[in-house]
């Protein structure tokens, strides 16, 4: 089994920034992709930002330039930091990481969620 406890979420006002923090507990051989993704009410879960295990990284337009994602191996921990927000970020938040357990089984994890609130 694979855990992820993720912290940092809140209320902040627009032009504001929060930290999103994910940390992976367990049985890990090895993590390879991690990702953040938010699902706003009504819509549809989307990705926000991902990372490689080789340092790679992707985000979606709405996010580039505002947001920064990166990870720390040694911590089997991956961090969103969110600059500039916008109402429209207003959503909860989801770590994703995708790996092998020992056993070199794989494994595809989710977080419990974290509320964002940017309020105008």
């Amino acid at each position: 089994q694979v855990q992820l406890v993720e912290s940092g979420g809140g209320l902040v006002q627009a032009g504001g920034s929060l930290r999103l923090s994910c940390t992976a507990s367990g049985s890990i051989f090895s993590i390879n992709a991690v990702a953040w993704y938010r699902q706003a009410p009504g819509k549809q879960r989307e990705l926000v930002a991902g990372i490689t295990s080789g340092g790679t990284t992707n985000y979606a337009d709405s996010v580039k330039g505002r947001f920064a994602i990166s990870r720390d191996n040694a911590k089997n921990t991956v961090t969103l930091q969110m600059n500039s927000l916008k109402p429209e970020d207003t959503a909860v938040y989801y770590c994703n990481t995708r790996g092998i357990r020992n056993g070199l089984f794989p494994f595809d994890s989710w977080g419990q969620g974290t509320q964002v609130t940017v309020s105008s």
